[in-house]
């Protein structure tokens, strides 16, 4: 039995839910379809969203497959076009780019800034040549040691640079990456999530991040090495600029890029799968992205790390390195040359270095990166659907004497 142009009448709320229903038994198709039009209330705004949570969480397993949703249109000035699920993620006018732009701020700042000490134990167990004094066994050790012997301040020198630069990047980044994943998705498999599109997204919006980002980890990790000769973040900018030109600042920007492309692209690949295995019916979940994002960045980071040594190397230039491979007063200029001069250094195992303290840095980072971002979206979208809610009730409300 077929039941088409099921109609859902919300008058309060000024809009019909249209929905297309194909049902294998006749016993059950009325309340199937009750049932599952009702999920749909967590639309109109917060009153709603928690009962219609659960009530979605129990009729899934007797709807999957069955049950084909159409978005249909918003009676006002605005009309939505798209045929997506209904979660919060595709809300109708909903999640607009400004909302993907605040979120994806918000969460990179936080990222960068919390897990700030563990970048910095990072760079330098990346070193080629580290000090005899900066030479440590493992995570903890390196920031016990530089705790106890360069300060208590001294893991976080160059976060304020950081912070400047992670926000203008994650927002482009998120908001670059939800829009193309969305269009992408309905060219390439219309409908339905696509993992090719997801990555194509992330590749194009890593473009984008490491534009705004690049100046500012040039920056970081000249003060995060041991005994960096700079005051402070102007010092080293102006320093980098009078000494190397302003290209220094772009000089590791390629191998970002082929580096953070493939990252990303696994990054949210891996993610979005999870996704669907830990979230398929793409609810706000604070769990689920905070588990899909911790091992969507370990995996990502691990099959990357060679080329997160030679980004590192580019950056800052190391000094000691340069003297053993007899290049004093010379610069790495490029990927080919950063990979020449650390098999000369280090064979093989040099290509791994820092590969724990990249993992552990990864995993907590894009948790905190997603669940901040998620979070942030469901919180900024509900509030302006509510908005949007309380303006049509304004306007009935106006237009209602006139009809009568």
């Amino acid at each position: 039995m077929i039941l088409e142009d099921w109609v859902l009448q919300m008058e309060a709320d000024g809009f019909v839910r249209r929905r297309r229903m194909t049902a294998d038994t006749s016993g059950g198709d009325a309340a199937v379809a009750g049932a599952s039009a009702g999920a749909e209330i967590h639309w109109l705004g917060g009153r709603f969203w928690g009962v219609s949570e659960s009530l979605v969480g129990t009729l899934t397993p007797r709807i999957a497959g069955e049950t084909e949703l159409h978005v249909g249109h918003f009676y006002g000035s605005q009309e939505a076009n798209d045929s997506s699920e209904p979660d919060y993620e595709g809300l109708p006018q909903g999640a607009s780019t400004s909302t993907h732009m605040l979120a994806g701020a918000v969460a990179g700042i936080m990222e960068h800034c919390l897990m700030f000490p563990i970048d910095c134990v990072k760079t330098r167990m990346q070193s080629l040549q580290p000090e005899p004094a900066a030479r440590y066994r493992n995570v903890m050790d390196a920031l016990w040691q530089i705790v106890r012997t360069e300060g208590i301040w001294r893991p976080i020198r160059g976060l304020n640079v950081t912070a400047v630069g992670a926000g203008p990047a994650h927002a482009l980044y998120f908001a670059c990456y939800e829009r193309l994943k969305k269009v992408l998705s309905d060219i390439i498999h219309p409908g339905a999530n696509s993992h090719l599109a997801n990555g194509a997204a992330g590749c194009v919006a890593t473009l984008l991040h490491d534009a705004a980002m690049n100046p500012a980890e040039v920056v970081k990790q000249r003060m995060q090495m041991y005994n960096s000769p700079y005051r402070g973040v102007l010092d080293c900018m102006r320093c980098v600029w009078q000494q190397e030109g302003a290209l220094a600042f772009y000089r590791s920007y390629t191998t970002q890029l082929t580096m953070n492309i493939p990252f990303q692209a696994l990054h949210f690949m891996t993610y979005e799968y999870l996704q669907e295995l830990l979230n398929p019916q793409r609810h706000y979940n604070p769990s689920s992205h905070m588990v899909s994002g911790a091992l969507a960045g370990a995996i990502a980071a691990a099959a990357t790390t060679p080329l997160d040594v030679c980004k590192t190397l580019l950056n800052t230039q190391e000094s000691l390195a340069l003297d053993s491979v007899s290049q004093s007063g010379r610069h790495i200029t490029g990927l080919g040359h950063a990979f020449r001069t650390i098999y000369r250094l280090g064979g093989l195992p040099a290509y791994f270095k820092g590969v724990q303290a990249r993992v552990i840095y990864q995993m907590p980072s894009t948790a905190i990166s997603w669940s901040v971002y998620e979070f942030f979206k469901n919180v900024i979208t509900k509030h302006q659907q509510e908005k949007r809610r309380i303006q049509r009730d304004g306007e009935k409300s106006h237009e209602s004497p006139h009809s009568l």
